[in-house]
């Protein structure tokens, strides 16, 4: 298991101890699931928001159910839902759909990522929200766009990556064609949401209205086209896999070594020249046909093979502590042990150890934005099921009794008490 420092004001408490945070006493609604609304609520919750995710008391958030599992917990789940308190309702009792009406009222921010259509079908129409919250800012996400021929459909980050175009130059060639081995467009449609939702809070203020905001996973995934998808929109050639090179630059890539590979990036002349330097054939820099950044993707194939040659003198280790010296990006290839061990990644305390409301422990990555220098802390574990539903409803104004009338009457879910382990 990771090595990691423990979070401070890791328990229940710790939810508002997010005082001098940017977003310090932005309330957020997250009705989302999955992976890329809850991503996106994690990182506003990293910059100090209170995020209240509200849950279907019928299993709750999806991915719940998802593995990979650590006991009961889903660590699938538990990887994005950092610093939440959750709340579990009946969506479809009249008394449910109430709590829903005034949870989104009392918020500044809401996010979900149900069909188009849906939010209002819940007794959440926008309009009449923003009658009732002018302030409020609704930030949706779907998978295919709000509208268009395709806005009904069900969307998951493998088709979009697909769809979009990012498989296509995904892999070892185009009889090879790979996903990304994680989520990628689900994370980084959460990355947008939360940047048009932070651009939405610092448009309204000086007491203006609140914005819609919307994210989709097509759209993510043909905006991480870059100079790919501009190739072709301005030339009409159509991108191919490059395995594990560089589509445009050389060399750029994965070479090998005397033991294992190592990845060497040069971007500029200045650093083609210190690396013909550093591997003793200074005048490979003039060659003809490698003395220009065009001329050596051209030639890309037998300049790779030329370089393996020459770094097949010594380990990767040594190799990597030269080319750095040189000012040569250069870098290795980790499992996710090898990551976690760096020393680099370790002085930056990613790894934080928090305590579940069972008392189980759980090694978690902190957000990766610093504000003054300062990175976020993980308040918070993820929480079960309903952890937060009793505290949130009192926050509500309701009395003890109102409350416990509701959860007698199965119109939320208060998770019961858990002993911690001994």
């Amino acid at each position: 298991m990771a090595e990691g420092v423990r979070a401070e004001g890791a328990s229940a408490e710790g939810a508002a101890s997010a005082g001098g945070l940017p977003l310090a006493g932005v309330k957020v609604m997250d009705l989302s699931r999955a992976l890329a609304g809850p991503y996106c609520a994690a990182l506003l919750s990293d910059m100090g928001a209170e995020v209240i995710k509200v849950e279907s008391s019928n299993g709750g958030d999806s991915s719940r159910a998802w593995a990979p599992f650590d006991g009961v917990h889903s660590l699938y789940f538990d990887s994005a839902n950092r610093n939440k308190q959750s709340v579990a309702v009946d969506f479809y009792s009249e008394a449910g759909k109430t709590l829903l009406w005034d949870l989104a009222v009392a918020s500044d921010v809401l996010i979900e990522n149900f069909r188009p259509g849906v939010l209002a079908a819940t007794g959440l129409d926008p309009d009449l929200l923003r009658e009732a919250n002018p302030r409020l800012i609704i930030a949706s996400v779907t998978g295919f766009g709000a509208t268009g021929p395709l806005s009904q459909a069900a969307g998951l980050d493998q088709v979009a990556q697909g769809m979009s175009g990012l498989m296509s130059v995904t892999g070892l060639d185009v009889d090879h064609m790979y996903r990304v081995g994680v989520p990628i467009v689900d994370l980084v449609t959460g990355i947008y949401t939360a940047f048009g939702i932070a651009a939405a809070l610092a448009g309204r203020k000086e007491g203006g209205a609140g914005s819609t905001v919307s994210a989709s996973l097509l759209e993510t995934g043909l905006s991480l086209s870059a100079f790919q998808g501009q190739q072709y929109l301005s030339t009409g050639e159509v991108p191919v896999p490059r395995g594990n090179n560089h589509p445009v630059l050389s060399p750029y890539g994965v070479f090998k070594s005397a033991d294992i590979p190592l990845i060497i990036a040069v971007g500029s002349e200045k650093q083609w020249v210190q690396l013909c330097e550093l591997l003793g054939r200074p005048e490979l820099a003039a060659h003809p046909d490698y003395a220009s950044s065009r001329l050596r993707t051209v030639h890309r194939e037998e300049l790779r093979e030329l370089i393996d040659g020459l770094l097949e003198r010594q380990n990767a280790a040594d190799w990597l502590r030269d080319l750095r010296a040189a000012g040569i990006p250069a870098g290795p290839i980790y499992n996710y042990a090898q990551a976690f061990a760096d020393p680099q990644v370790q002085h930056l305390n990613m790894v934080q150890t928090v305590s579940r409301s069972d008392g189980s422990e759980l090694p978690l990555l902190r957000g990766p934005v610093s504000v003054n220098g300062q990175a976020p802390a993980v308040r918070k574990a993820p929480p079960a099921l309903g952890e937060d539903t009793l505290a949130v409803l009192a926050g509500l104004g309701l009395t003890a009794e109102q409350i416990a009338g509701l959860v007698d009457a199965g119109v939320v879910l208060a998770a019961p008490a858990v002993a911690p382990r001994g």
